[in-house]
């Protein structure tokens, strides 16, 4: 049974590590690192202070291969794998956030829209370093993932770290997490596209929503809000490009082979033909949303503003190996099309605007010459309910959505005085 068992472990060694021979080891062959690790396996099956069965060891010992590459690869067991495509459909239990390893500590990519740990406060950036009092330090990402999952209406205590501020407990109650990825409203004479993720449904829906905001026939252009979107499927960032571009690369991606890029292209038709099209993105902007993000940036097709976006510029592929799970590894990285690499980088915005509220000042009395005691009546003056109607204006507390919205009504303008002149 041993011997199978080392056999079988070697076979699997083999499929996934690389050339492991350092030229400061020449005399070390790739057989006798092997063979250390077959051998190191018997001691820990042999001598450890406790039992630990063949599952277990494998596990654990792809996982450690895998998450010491990259943070973003990792083994998957057959219940992460399910999970995993729980969530790429849209809707899965927890607490609703996006995150990683770094420095041991799990870092928050991004908090998602309208869940227990978005309305706690959880901001892209934060650090997770501890969970009900305990570290995370020594654990896993899908360890520290499963941790932070468990019943409908439990609460676990997340310690929080974030920059510039001492560390400080939230609790948070679990819920199911809905993903409603895209949503869309017409700010007055714009249309705003508010997309979270892209799971598999995120390019029918962005498409829908947009022919709803068409029906307006006085829109100036729109907005595409990509903050806080940690990304998910690369097909769905193409199509989501590819619906406001007419040609050209989209991105391509590069894995080892650097002389054979697989690239994406446009097909013929912008759905908005050619209105105007501004981008948020901040800090929790990630993966897919910055290809979609660099894709319309260097192709001038749309104005990014708002703040660097968070630099994940790898492709991870889930390569089954059943019946025991999948590897999660990092195959290629991307590229946007004029050949940039935004890994550890991020998207510069064209704007700069930090995220900030805006708040109405109250008007003093007296400032206008309505306000003023016997002042001629206007002859063209609508009548007063159509006066009020008309100067209703909501409180926008976004202050980049308010520059962004703001910007497009100018590119719209100046467009349409060129055209005059």
């Amino acid at each position: 049974m041993k011997i199978k068992f080392k056999i079988f472990f070697l076979y699997i060694f083999f499929l996934i590590a690389p050339s492991i021979t350092h030229a400061a080891d020449k005399e070390i062959s790739e057989y006798d690192y092997l063979k250390f690790l077959g051998e190191s396996i018997e001691k820990i099956k042999t001598d450890y202070v406790e039992h630990v069965d063949n599952k277990k060891i494998v596990e654990s010992a792809i996982n450690g291969i895998l998450s010491s590459l990259d943070p973003h690869s990792s083994f998957l067991n057959a219940k992460s794998l399910n999970d995993m495509k729980i969530q790429t459909k849209g809707e899965f239990g927890g607490l609703g956030i996006e995150v990683t390893m770094e420095n041991g500590f799990v870092k928050v990519i991004s908090p998602i829209d309208n869940t227990p740990a978005y309305k706690a406060g959880i901001k892209a950036g934060d650090y997770i370093t501890h969970l009900d009092k305990k570290s995370v330090v020594g654990l896993t990402l899908d360890e520290a993932v499963g941790k932070m999952r468990g019943p409908i209406g439990s609460k676990l205590e997340v310690t929080i770290g974030r920059t510039n501020e001492e560390p400080f407990d939230v609790t948070i109650k679990r819920d199911i997490i809905k993903i409603t990825s895209v949503r869309s409203r017409l700010e007055k004479d714009v249309g705003y596209l508010r997309i979270t993720s892209f799971s598999e449904q995120t390019n029918k829906s962005t498409r829908e929503a947009i022919k709803k905001l068409k029906k307006n026939k006085n829109l100036k252009g729109f907005i595409l809000d990509l903050r806080n979107n940690p990304g998910g499927l690369l097909e769905q960032a193409v199509s989501v490009s590819d619906l406001f571009l007419e040609k050209g690369e989209i991105v391509s991606t590069r894995g080892r082979d650097l002389e054979n890029p697989e690239t994406y292209k446009a097909k013929a038709g912008d759905i908005i033909n050619g209105l105007p099209l501004v981008v948020l993105i901040n800090g929790g902007s990630a993966s897919a949303s910055e290809i979609v993000a660099g894709s319309l940036q260097d192709h001038k097709r749309a104005i990014i503003l708002g703040t660097q976006s968070f630099g994940k510029g790898s492709v991870q592929t889930i390569i089954p190996v059943n019946p025991f799970g999948a590897l999660r590894m990092t195959t290629a990285r991307y590229f946007t099309p004029s050949g940039r690499s935004i890994q550890k980088k991020g998207i510069a915005p064209d704007i700069i605007v930090e995220e900030a509220k805006v708040e109405k000042v109250n008007k003093r009395n007296g400032n206008r010459e309505s306000d003023l005691k016997g002042a001629l009546d206007n002859p063209n003056q609508e009548s007063d309910e159509n006066k009020e109607n008309s100067n209703k204006e909501d409180v926008v507390n976004d202050f980049q959505l308010s520059r962004a919205l703001d910007l497009v009504r100018g590119i719209s303008l100046y467009k349409n005085k060129l055209a005059i002149n």
